[in-house]
Order: structure tokens, then sequence, then C-alpha cells
């Protein structure tokens, strides 16, 4: 018969720890799209902050950038983190808390991507994502063998719609769009991230 392997904490197992990363997840609440393509302001997601921040510690994410101008939406990512990171959510789940110590909320795109300079002392290489094709994106096996430089790599992800074009048009790459076998393409952002992440890392 074959003897269980016991689990610690919630069944996660025993976290190792990370080989230096150089790629960062940036999630952008300002500037995105509405469902008629113009640009607004997203309200923050909880659920967004912590299920891409288990995947961005699972693929070994250097940190994970919420972006967010308002104030009110700061002080909740906030609450959430301390929960998790300084109260008694990171007592009762471990794992959790080793999650969402890789998330740093900021204002600005800008001062995302000067945090990450600041971190690595690295210059930042921003890639962009879209549901829809953009003329020149690269895949994810390209952004791979681009990942096998020193040089940090801010992969960018919005709410709502999407990125806003505005922001869209300064990443120096875009990330070719996600697929399925329907013509139903609207991923949630944390869907789209744990796939993309997994085609980065396993080639797939």
């Amino acid at each position: 018969m074959l003897r269980k392997k016991k689990l610690s904490g919630n069944g996660a197992g025993s976290l190792k720890p990370l080989p230096e990363s150089n790629l960062y997840v940036v999630l952008i609440h300002f500037p995105v799209k509405s469902k008629k393509g113009l640009p607004i302001g997203s309200a923050l997601t909880t659920i967004d902050m912590h299920d891409i921040a288990r995947a961005s510690i699972t693929f070994g994410v250097k940190g994970f950038y919420v972006v967010t101008p308002y104030e009110d939406q700061v002080i909740l990512a906030g609450q959430v983190i301390d929960h998790w990171t300084k109260g008694v959510g990171g007592t009762l789940n471990p794992f959790r808390k080793s999650a969402l110590e890789l998330i740093r909320v900021t204002g600005t795109f800008e001062e995302a991507i000067n945090g990450m300079e600041q971190e690595r002392k690295e210059p930042v290489v921003t890639i962009g994502t879209s549901a829809t094709a953009v003329p020149g994106s690269i895949t994810a096996e390209m952004l791979r063998r681009k990942l096998e430089n020193r040089v940090s790599h801010a992969l960018v992800f919005g709410t709502a719609w999407g990125l806003a074009d505005e922001l869209l048009d300064t990443c120096d790459y875009t990330l070719a769009p996600i697929f399925g076998k329907t013509g139903y393409n609207h991923l949630s952002v944390r869907s789209a991230v744990s796939i993309y992440l997994d085609r980065i890392t396993n080639g797939r």
C-alpha cells in the first residue's frame, strides 16, 4: 500500500527558496478600457490580489505590483495585505502570507517601474497584454528567451476590459493574446495571468 505524504499547513507542502527572478507582474486599474473602449478607472478586486499573488509565487515572479490612483482602493489593498502578512491571517495560513508578501501598491505605472529599477538596479522592459491581436506582438516563448538576460521584465495586465491604448502604446512589447477553441475571448485577468506565467515558465 502506498503511503500518503503528509502535507503541512493547508496542503501546499513546504515552500522552497526561489531562484533570483527578473520577471514582475503589474495589475493596472487606471488607465483601463470600458466596454465601449473608453479610458476609465476600475475598482480593486481582492480576489485578483490573492489569486495573482499565488500564481506569482508559484511561477517564481519577483514582485507583483497593484497600480491604483484611488486613495480608498489603496487603503483597501493595504488592509488585505496587512491582514495576511502581519495579522492573524498570516499566522493561520503562512502559505498565503508568503504569496501576499510579493504585493506592492503604487499610485501610477511609472512608480511601479521605478520600484523595480530600485530593487534590482537594472533597466525594465515592459510587456503589455491584450485580448485582441496587436501587430508585431511576441509569443510567450519569445518572452521566455528574453528573460535569459539580466534586465527586469514587467508583464502588464489591465482590469475591466483591458489596458487603455494610451498605456499599451508605451510598452516595449505586447504579448500575443490567449485564444481558446471558441469565439469566446473574455478571460478573467487572474486566469490570464496564470495561463501566461505557465506558458512562459514551462514553454507550453
